[in-house]
């Protein structure tokens, strides 16, 4: 239960920061002493749910964004079809390169239930500063993964912005590799206009380097498929 109100209670400690807001501030706005919310961020006391949307409220963050989500694997015992890239994976990572700002985005992905047989609930924080607290994010989504035999598919909402649906195809999921392409679809606010962008899925978290970058833009041979399909297309 500690590592649990540590994580929570530095998560808090990381978006009231961010809000550039005191100890003092936060605890008037929920009824609590300094002392006590101090306690909360340290992870000394274990906050109630109450006080926990709370706290939520105060900081206008959705309270997906406080809770605490296990890396120990949803699937060992699981009766269900879960592909070799995902196997024993409950959190992972994703990268786009966004041309509009010219840089890495970087994404985290954390299933957080079973849902139904092959079909889990998730959660993707999208373009944060360090991994640390990834959870403090410029976007925040949630929806479910759901695996088939030859493809991978996520359908995302976004929290704040309810028209926005992201979806996700990785295909050949079944083969295991550290990394695996997939393709993004999703609506873009500026401009407003449907997007598309290659996405790479990894276990773990990748350097963002001028390699990974290359990696990340479209290429020449992606132009010939485009051109060849005329369609963009991940494989």
């Amino acid at each position: 239960m500690r590592e649990v109100s540590k994580s929570i209670g530095n998560t808090i400690r990381g978006f009231r920061k961010n809000k550039r807001m005191t100890l003092v501030e936060l605890a008037k706005q929920i009824n609590k002493s300094k002392a006590t919310v101090s306690k909360y961020e340290k992870g000394e006391i274990v906050i109630d749910i109450e006080t926990l949307y709370d706290i939520s409220e105060a900081l206008d963050v959705h309270i997906h964004k406080l809770l605490y989500y296990s890396e120990d694997s949803l699937f060992q015992k699981e009766e269900c079809h879960i592909p070799a890239f995902f196997f024993d994976l409950s959190r992972f990572y994703a990268y786009i390169y966004d041309g509009r700002i010219d840089k890495i985005v970087k994404c985290a992905f954390d299933i957080t239930s079973k849902h139904q047989p092959s079909t889990f609930n998730i959660m993707m924080y999208m373009n944060f500063e360090n991994y640390e607290n990834y959870t403090i994010c410029e976007n925040t989504y949630s929806g479910l993964i759901s695996h088939h035999d030859a493809l991978t598919n996520i359908v995302l909402n976004n929290r704040d912005t309810k028209m926005e649906q992201v979806n996700i195809s990785i295909l050949a999921s079944f083969l295991d590799s550290n990394t695996k392409w997939g393709l993004f679809t999703g609506i873009s606010s500026r401009p407003m206009m449907p997007i598309s962008f290659k996405m790479l899925f990894s276990k773990k978290p990748l350097d963002e380097n001028k390699e990974l970058l290359e990696q990340l833009k479209i290429s020449k041979d992606d132009i010939r498929m485009i051109k060849h399909y005329n369609a963009l297309s991940v494989i």
